[in-house]
């Protein structure tokens, strides 16, 4: 097993990924939730723990907190990386998975029992670490499909699967971070199913909608 691990990462990849996973855990939705004394993010509307549902509250800030550390904890994971990484012998591909590990680890979070978010904000966060254009080019694709029909879900999907394209002019060809970009992108639109469905089926809440009340005061 440890030859296997070391052949795909080296201990001090490994090391830097763990890291990161580690920084991805932190749930910013439900640490602000909890330190602004809002409803836990995971109890009402899609019960996704991002800045999109917290919106769903009512508290701008608090979803704009919960937005910009979600994206921060992204960016930070791939900078400090490529800033340290080379002094211990972490290359391209090391960067590329601490990417993918700050990204797995805000979806799959330790400290909430592996219940976390979607990863979008993060993801971007990661891919402006990866690039600065890189970044932005994901960014305005969200605003653009985001103002146009409303839907954050779509915005997410379609802005974050177009990535590998944009990275395909902006990263070294041959870079392992090439293709970390399109699993990140898979993986997005993974925990986006049920929003394809429900987009399909006319059923997806707009951005700023609050959930409809049930019918039944006891469902």
């Amino acid at each position: 097993m440890s030859t296997t691990v070391h052949a795909l990462m080296s201990r001090q990849d490994l090391a830097f990924t763990v890291a990161a996973y580690l920084l991805g855990s932190l749930s910013f939705a439900v640490i602000v939730s909890k330190l602004m004394s809002i409803e836990d993010p995971r109890s009402y509307g899609s019960k996704n723990p991002g800045a999109t549902n917290v919106l769903r509250s009512g508290n701008k800030a608090a979803a704009a907190l919960t937005l910009l550390g979600d994206g921060v904890k992204g960016l930070v994971a791939v900078l400090v990386v490529k800033a340290l990484g080379a002094q211990f012998g972490v290359d391209d591909a090391g960067v590329a998975w601490v990417a993918l590990a700050v990204v797995v680890g805000h979806m799959w979070p330790l400290f909430f029992n592996f219940k976390g978010g979607k990863g979008v904000a993060t993801a971007m966060g990661a891919m402006f670490g990866l690039h600065p254009l890189l970044g932005l080019a994901v960014v305005l694709t969200w605003l653009l499909v985001a103002f146009i029909w409303r839907y954050s879900s779509l915005a997410a999907m379609l802005s974050l699967g177009l990535s590998p394209l944009f990275a395909a002019f902006l990263l070294p060809r041959g870079t392992p971070q090439l293709g970390i970009t399109l699993v990140i992108g898979l993986l997005v639109f993974y925990r986006h199913r049920d929003n394809l469905i429900k987009l399909l089926t006319r059923q997806e809440k707009k951005i700023g909608e609050k959930p409809r009340p049930s019918a039944d005061p006891h469902q």
